[in-house]
């Protein structure tokens, strides 16, 4: 993997999937860690008294303004159960046209976090499929600031500043086409309450190097909807991931 890629590159991650079943003479538990590249596009936007302020980052665009990105997650399983954890962190900024008059410039950057942890139960699993329900949180945190700067007068700039925590469930399957490749799906949803919103989908093709490595590619969406001080912020990412996986 390309140095510069992995410092700058849009986001290293973990795909949440459970991991072979461990030697019985030495654990019930398995446990599989993937790193991969999410390349997305990115839209964020808040709503202010004089309008909507909307900042959006196209895919072919993102690798060049990154500041920094980090994706990490873990994955247990024992039996039909499972543990889950996701992190993200995102450091972005760059520059749009600004609404109003010709001239005017947006430009947003922000840092953003988020945190996801499941527990998972098998429901349903033959040698060609296996299904899995899940229940959990999604942390998040921001601090975004947009500055607009029509194109004959002083910025001014507007500032998110916030965490909460969403309640989500979810759904993952696994569907097995051949001896080297399989399929994984994820999708899930949160808030459950007026003026928060979340959710989530990934979708990748697995292919088995070894018992130990895997390689995948695939698509994730993530969506964020929540009121900050009555106003409303909106963020949500969504492009091609590839990444390699290792069980143990």
């Amino acid at each position: 993997m390309n140095i510069e890629y992995g410092i700058k590159g849009i986001g290293l991650a973990l795909v949440m999937a459970t991991g072979t079943t461990a030697s019985a003479q030495q654990s019930d538990w398995s446990y599989e860690a993937t790193v991969y590249l999410f390349m997305p596009e990115t839209e964020t936007s808040i709503e202010t008294p004089s309008g909507t302020l909307d900042g959006t980052l196209s895919f072919s665009d993102a690798l060049s303004n990154l500041d920094f990105a980090f994706m990490g997650a873990f994955a247990a399983s024992n039996g039909r159960w499972s543990l889950l954890a996701d992190y993200n962190y995102t450091n972005l900024s760059f520059s749009n046209t600004g609404p109003g008059p010709a001239g005017s410039s947006l430009d947003t950057s922000f840092t953003t976090q988020f945190l996801s942890g499941y527990v998972a139960y098998r429901v349903f699993e033959d040698p060609t499929v296996q299904l899995d329900i899940a229940g959990g949180f999604r942390w998040f945190s921001t601090e975004t600031n947009f500055t607009l700067t029509p194109s004959s007068a002083p910025g001014r700039t507007t500032t998110v500043d916030g965490d909460w925590v969403d309640p989500v469930i979810g759904a993952r399957a696994r569907f097995v086409f051949s001896e080297k490749w399989t399929g994984t799906g994820f999708i899930d949803y949160g808030g459950f309450r007026n003026g928060s919103e979340t959710w989530q989908v990934l979708l990748t093709a697995d292919y088995a190097i070894n018992d130990r490595w895997v390689i995948r590619g695939g698509y994730r969406y993530i969506a964020f909807d929540h009121e900050i001080g009555g106003n409303d912020f909106e963020f949500s990412q969504s492009g091609p991931v590839i990444g390699a996986t290792y069980r143990f």
